[in-house]
């Protein structure tokens, strides 16, 4: 799953603005193709900017509504936007972050040539949280860095992991976050873990010396 590709679920036909797309037009655009997001354009077809139906409804409220307002006055910019051959990890972990429900997918020269949806995203993380929770704990907590299972909390919420305890070291809390971030059906994670000391970690398979008589 982590190494699908953008290019490969997003949708090539897209509704754009250009930045003097009235704003009314932009909320009719987002009711007649229920989207909640239109990216705006330059006239070589570059993504400058990102109108949400949360910039249209605060315009909306304002004391003269839409009245002369263009995209270029509501958008957001620069906008946030991913390659067709960016992971799809990736993408969903930029959404996350910015928390925005829409990327616009474009080529090396910044064009637009393609939308990416939350729906897209989740669509291809077919676990449930339940699923992912599981193998956190057997295989990454238990298994591989020799844990009790009950010395970490793990909660699983929409694909986000938030990981809460107390380990040995800072070492040992960032090689824990770092191995979540690699399960599949994972969109972030949120590490609020503390450590008893700063030292590195050897990792699960670094030879351990149990004692025993010397030479």
């Amino acid at each position: 799953m982590k190494h699908r590709r953008v290019g490969a679920v997003m949708s090539g036909d897209v509704v754009r603005a250009r930045s003097g797309t009235p704003a009314g037009e932009l909320a009719r655009w987002m009711a007649e193709f229920g989207i909640n997001g239109v990216p705006v354009v330059d006239a070589d077809d570059r993504v400058i900017g990102m109108v949400s139906a949360t910039d249209l409804d605060r315009a909306r409220r304002a004391a003269d509504g839409y009245q002369g307002r263009s995209a270029q006055d509501l958008m957001s910019a620069p906008a946030h936007t991913v390659r067709a051959d960016d992971s799809v990890v990736r993408a969903a972990r930029l959404m996350s972050a910015h928390r925005v429900e829409r990327l616009p997918v474009v080529d090396e020269e910044a064009r637009l040539v393609g939308m990416l949806t939350r729906r897209d995203v989740l669509g291809l993380f077919a676990r449930s949280d339940e699923e992912i929770r599981d193998e956190v704990i057997d295989e990454i907590v238990v298994r591989t860095m020799w844990l009790n299972s009950g010395s970490i909390d793990v909660v699983v919420r929409d694909g986000t992991v938030t990981l809460c305890g107390c380990l040995d070291s800072s070492g040992q809390a960032d090689v824990l976050v770092r191995m979540v971030r690699q399960v599949d059906g994972v969109v972030a994670v949120v590490g609020r873990l503390t450590h008893r000391r700063e030292e590195a970690y050897p990792g699960p398979d670094a030879a351990v010396d149990r004692g025993g008589p010397g030479p």
